[in-house]
């Protein structure tokens, strides 16, 4: 069974070629402007906001499942419109899919814990076009599993383990919200958990998230200590005062979705190793 990884370059299609790789599962990837280790996987260069361009590949590639982890922040038409172009295809195709959306649908108002059946109701560009991808996904492919998932960490190469090396070391300005409040992910548990849905041929919606929920500032605190950096370096400061858009504590709950899972989803204090 051939997987066609949709950012295939990125932090988390980059851990599930690795993991892919190990097992000997055949894959095929994409990159939008560099390529990944060519020893891992066969690369094709994919602009997703080109629907034609997508089919041409698909039919190319003849995958039996793709997984779409593409991160196009608050770009509508990466982040919204190239996932639902994703869909249409594969719902066109006949291929299964694996849609890989945020805890970024949710605003955090009224409530903090959110599971599989809470209706989406974001509160910025990235969470909208997040939503929108989400239910296009569902109505295009009822057979699809939407994955839900957190802030994504591991091997210092996330986007926030980098953040708090440059607060440190003061070549970047900014602080860690202590009112920000979110279930941190290891990337390697989440590929993991994905190629698991990938098998069983999963439908519906489905969080992964890690166990724990912590603010960013004290997930700041535990990748500092892990890599040696005194945790006083870090600059704190809370959302609520910074009039930046975002929900402030949005827990998923990922209990159902790990039951039916051999992967376990760890905590941040388990995988940054200080429990």
């Amino acid at each position: 069974m051939t997987a066609l990884i949709i950012g295939g370059s990125g932090f988390l299609g980059t851990e599930l070629l690795r993991q892919a790789h190990l097992k000997g599962r055949s894959t095929a990837a994409t990159f939008h402007s560099r390529p990944g280790d060519p020893a891992v996987t066969t690369w094709h260069q994919l602009d997703i906001r080109d629907p034609v361009r997508i089919e041409a590949l698909l039919n190319t590639v003849a995958p039996q499942t793709v997984l779409d982890v593409t991160s196009g922040e608050s770009d509508w038409t990466v982040t919204a419109d190239g996932s639902i172009h994703v869909a249409m295809a594969t719902a066109k195709l006949g291929i299964g899919l694996v849609h890989v959306s945020s805890d970024a649908v949710f605003s955090g108002i009224g409530r903090a814990q959110y599971d599989e059946y809470c209706t989406p109701d974001p509160l910025t560009p990235y969470g909208a076009a997040k939503a929108a991808a989400e239910t296009a996904v569902r109505l295009l492919c009822p057979d699809a599993a939407v994955v839900r998932t957190s802030l994504i960490i591991g091997h210092g190469q996330s986007e926030h383990e980098r953040m708090v090396h440059a607060l440190a070391a003061g070549t970047r300005k900014g602080a860690l919200f202590t009112d920000d409040v979110r279930c941190p992910v290891y990337v390697a548990d989440l590929a993991a958990a994905l190629w698991e849905l990938v098998e069983s041929n999963a439908a519906g919606i489905f969080h992964v998230a890690g166990a724990d929920a912590l603010s960013r500032y004290a997930m700041g605190v535990l990748i500092a200590r892990r890599d040696g950096i005194d945790p006083a370096l870090l600059p704190a400061g809370r959302r609520a005062d910074s009039h930046l858009p975002g929900a402030l504590d949005v827990r998923l709950d990922s209990c159902a979705t790990q039951q039916r899972l051999n992967a376990r989803l760890r905590g941040a204090r388990e995988f940054l190793g200080t429990s």
